[in-house]
């Protein structure tokens, strides 16, 4: 197993509103093996103040210049998800491992096509809620038969996005074309912490409302029009055979924030809670259960944030610390079990057969045939 360092090439960091700011640049710097080699923008004035601001060795104004520095193994993508595909495919052609946000691509073509241009490269998608350790613990539990068989479990999670405001620089989500929408990232993030614990999503039936047709941009004091749902109710089957009901609730304040995966088997329960702010993949979680069980492991990253938005985003490098742990485990040892673009591909199918059930009323089937 190599040993070397792992230089990492993050496209799109600044030092205010920059969500790598917060979770990638914390969760690289804690973890032994991986060094923030460089910092890429479209600007020469952000790119050097960010490389600046978080000790980045390198900056370029030019993503491309960073791509094709022969220095650079990991290339992280953490722009808006329009842009995912030029910088994707540029680091794929290079030979990188690349590490993209979720979702990988702004709709489903788009996604595909990155997912196949992968190859035998190595990836990390984004998602990064299911490799929280009180999440992979409780995968455990429910895999070692502890509580029995799986009857049932309810889902309850919130987000501060998406309610009746919302600042300028993030009104892009509301917009259909961007392809980031509270589906493709509240939801499909908490689908994904489900199917990490209950596995694969064989059946799904779900409504979706829009309830917040127009919002009030805080900054500009202008109103803008939102394009897709802001709430989502469904019912899910998975392969263990569990029945999950899930409801994602939109503009819900910090005080009330929450997230709860509440499973119940034949012989015991357990349960995942959480109340970041932002949703269960930003921030810690706690998991209790009716049965013992070992600690979860303690988290590579502590996750405090390097930026002004600090206290909002603390906790973020947690998990996304645990996707770098495993994306820098499987380079050395040529393993592939970092959820990747595959993986990636398999999640925006998923949201997709919430669309058409909510679009449709009718129940989306054998969902688990379509998983790579």
């Amino acid at each position: 197993m190599s040993t070397k360092l792992l230089r990492v090439g993050i496209i799109g960091a600044d030092t205010k509103t920059s969500w790598a700011g917060a979770s990638h640049i914390p969760a690289i710097q804690a973890h032994p093996r991986l060094v923030l080699a460089a910092i890429a923008t479209r600007r020469e004035e952000s790119a050097k103040a960010a490389a600046q601001a978080f000790g980045a060795e390198r900056w370029y104004a030019n993503p491309y210049d960073l791509i094709h520095d022969d220095t650079i193994d990991i290339v992280t993508v953490a722009v808006k998800v329009p842009a995912h595909r030029e910088w994707v495919l540029a680091a794929l052609a290079a030979k990188k491992a690349v590490y993209c946000e979720a979702p990988l691509g702004a709709s489903l073509v788009e996604t595909q096509e990155l997912a196949a241009a992968a190859g035998m490269l190595h990836t990390a998608i984004g998602l990064q809620g299911r490799l929280n350790p009180s999440v992979r613990r409780a995968a455990e539990v429910v895999a070692s038969g502890r509580i029995g068989r799986v009857m049932s479990a309810r889902v309850s999670a919130t987000t501060l996005g998406f309610g009746p405001q919302s600042p300028s620089v993030y009104d892009y989500f509301n917009k259909a074309a961007s392809g980031a929408s509270f589906l493709t990232i509240t939801t499909a993030h908490v689908l994904d912490i489900v199917e990490a614990v209950l596995g694969t999503v064989t059946e799904v039936d779900a409504r979706t409302e829009l309830l917040w047709p127009e919002i009030e941009l805080v900054d500009t004091g202008k109103t803008s029009e939102r394009e897709i749902p802001d709430h989502v109710d469904l019912i899910a089957k998975t392969t263990l055979g569990a029945c999950v009901s899930v409801q994602v609730l939109a503009g819900v304040p910090q005080q009330a924030a929450h997230f709860v995966l509440e499973v119940r088997g034949s012989t015991g329960s357990l349960k995942l809670t959480g109340n970041h702010v932002a949703g269960a993949q930003v921030g810690d979680l706690s998991l209790s259960a009716s049965v013992e069980f070992a600690p979860p492991e303690a988290p590579v990253a502590a996750g405090v944030g390097t930026t002004e938005a600090a206290d909002f985003w603390k906790s973020a490098a947690i998990n996304v610390g645990e996707v770098y742990a495993s994306l820098a485990r499987d380079i050395a040892a040529g393993t592939y079990n970092t959820p990747g673009f595959d993986h990636a591909l398999h999640n925006s199918r998923l949201v997709a057969a919430v669309e058409r059930a909510a679009r449709t009323g009718e129940r989306q089937r054998n969902l688990a045939v379509g998983r790579r």
